[in-house]
């Protein structure tokens, strides 16, 4: 009886505790280190790689992120740990610059908001479907 009473209690406990998941990935620092200044694409790609799917691949710039979120109960997943690194490319595709931002920098810069604005909120729902009653052609839906 107490060895089910302790093993329920080591599980309730267990059950609270906070768990982390890490996303992204950033070049190791002695990588970043042989990237010069005028290097081309191609020199970056082979000595760091390129950003993958939670990076971001810009003329400009090649963007590589990295995050560890903290999942705590119900509360929301918090952020805890963030690094990008930025490798800046001149108009001839030629490194410029290697910065690396941290949490502490800043905020989160969404870059690319996928919004799409819709009129349908500004009629009611009946008077959306009334104002498209006159339009629906009986025999192109029959098929006839």
């Amino acid at each position: 009886m107490r060895l089910v009473f302790l093993v329920s209690v080591v599980l309730t406990l267990s059950a609270c505790s906070a768990t982390y998941t890490n996303h992204g990935f950033v070049p190791p620092e002695d990588e970043l280190a042989l990237v010069e200044l005028g290097a081309s694409r191609d020199e970056v790609a082979e000595l760091v790689g390129r950003p993958g799917a939670n990076g971001v691949l810009r003329d400009e710039a090649w963007f590589y992120t990295q995050y560890r979120v903290r999942n705590f109960t119900y509360n929301a997943p918090e952020v805890v740990e963030r690094d990008i690194v930025a490798i800046s490319f001149s108009e001839g595709g030629r490194v410029t610059n290697v910065e690396r931002f941290g949490l502490e920098d800043g905020q989160v810069v969404q870059l690319s908001r996928r919004v799409t604005e819709s009129s349908v909120r500004d009629l009611g729902f009946f008077r959306s479907i009334l104002s498209n009653f006159g339009r629906i052609n009986i025999g192109d839906t029959l098929g006839g």
